[in-house]
C-alpha cells in the first residue's frame, strides 16, 4: 500500500512534514510522497525522516494549472528541484502565490471580518501566502465549512488582488518532463478537473494534456463513482499512461480521509505504481 497523493503544514494538511511521514511508517505504508500546493518547501524535512525510518519517499508537489479555461491539478513527481528549468518554473509560480496578499487581507476585511497581516504572519509555516490566510481563517473558528472561506472569502479576495491566475498546462508540463520527473492528472472528476465535461471531452482533453507532457492520472481517488474509475482505468491502459494514486490527506483539514487507506478503507494504491513511476525517471 502507497500513497501518492499527500499535503502537509506547508500548505493546506494539519501534519508536519515528518509527521506525514511517521505516521506513515505507523500505518505500514510501503512509499508515500509529499505533494503540498505549489511548493517543495517540505520535502527535505519528509525525506530526512523517511531514509531514518526505512520508508521508501519521492519528492513531489501538487501543481494548478490553467486549461480551457478550468483549473487542473497536477500531481508532479520525482523531479529534480536543482534543475534549471524547474527553478525558474516554481520561482514563477511562488511569485505568483505570493505577491499582493495584503490586498488580499484588506479584502477580506471589507467583507467584516477581523484579519490582519500580522495574524496572517503567525500562520505562515513557511510561506507568506493563501494558505497561511486560510490558515488565519480557520484558527477563527467561523461557523462555516473550509471550502466556504474560499467561495466567499478567499477566492474573490485572490481575484480582487490579481493572483487567481494560473500558469498554463502547456507551459507547465514540459518543465516537470525536462526536470526528470512524471505528471499525474488529479482528482479529473472535481470542478478543479474536469468535472461535468462529457466523456468524449474529457479523452480529447486527456490526448492534448498528454501531448504537452502528461504522463498519467489517478486510478485510485477517495471519492471516484465507479464510472469515474471505470474511466480513468480505461484511459491508462488505452493511452500507456502512468497510473497513480492517493488519498488527497490534510489531515483534521479533510476528515474522514486516512492517510493510505482512504474513506473508510476504500483505497489500497498498489506498490508497483511506484515501482514504475522510479523506471520511468531512471531511479530504479
Amino acid at each position: 500500500m502507497i500513497d501518492l497523493h499527500v499535503h502537509s503544514t506547508v500548505s493546506d494538511g494539519t501534519y508536519t512534514p515528518r509527521d506525514i511521514v511517521d505516521l506513515a511508517k505507523e500505518k505500514g505504508l510501503e512509499a508515500v510522497t509529499l505533494t503540498d500546493h505549489e511548493s517543495i518547501a517540505g520535502n527535505g524535512e519528509a525525506a530526512d525522516e523517511a531514509k531514518k525510518l526505512g520508508v521508501n519517499f519521492i519528492n513531489g508537489m501538487e501543481m494548478t494549472v490553467a486549461y480551457q479555461d478550468n483549473k487542473m491539478h497536477i500531481v508532479c513527481l520525482g523531479f529534480d528541484e536543482s534543475n534549471s528549468d524547474f527553478k525558474q518554473l516554481y520561482a514563477k509560480i511562488r511569485h505568483n502565490k505570493e505577491k499582493n496578499m495584503d490586498q488580499v487581507v484588506e479584502y477580506i476585511q471589507s467583507k467584516g471580518l477581523d484579519i490582519t497581516m500580522d495574524k496572517v504572519k503567525k500562520h505562515a509555516a513557511v510561506h507568506l501566502d493563501r494558505y497561511a490566510i486560510m490558515r488565519t481563517l480557520v484558527a477563527m473558528n467561523l461557523p462555516c465549512k473550509i471550502q466556504t472561506l474560499w467561495d466567499e472569502y478567499l477566492n474573490p479576495g485572490l481575484k480582487e488582488a490579481g493572483v487567481y491566475g494560473d500558469i498554463s498546462a502547456e507551459e507547465a508540463l514540459p518543465v516537470i518532463r525536462k526536470a526528470g520527473g512524471v505528471t499525474s492528472l488529479a482528482h479529473y472528476h472535481k470542478d478543479i478537473g474536469m468535472k461535468g465535461w462529457s466523456w468524449e471531452k474529457k479523452e480529447e482533453s486527456l490526448k492534448e494534456l498528454m501531448s504537452f507532457g502528461l504522463d498519467g492520472m489517478e486510478r485510485y481517488y477517495p471519492n471516484y463513482s465507479p464510472e469515474d474509475a471505470e474511466f480513468a482505468a480505461r484511459m491508462i491502459e488505452k493511452y500507456n499512461m502512468l497510473a497513480t494514486g492517493g488519498t488527497d490527506f490534510h489531515g483534521a483539514n479533510r476528515r474522514g480521509i486516512e492517510l493510505g487507506t482512504g474513506h473508510e478503507g476504500n483505497m489500497n494504491v498498489p506498490y508497483d505504481f511506484y515501482e514504475k513511476i522510479l523506471a520511468h525517471i531512471g531511479q530504479k
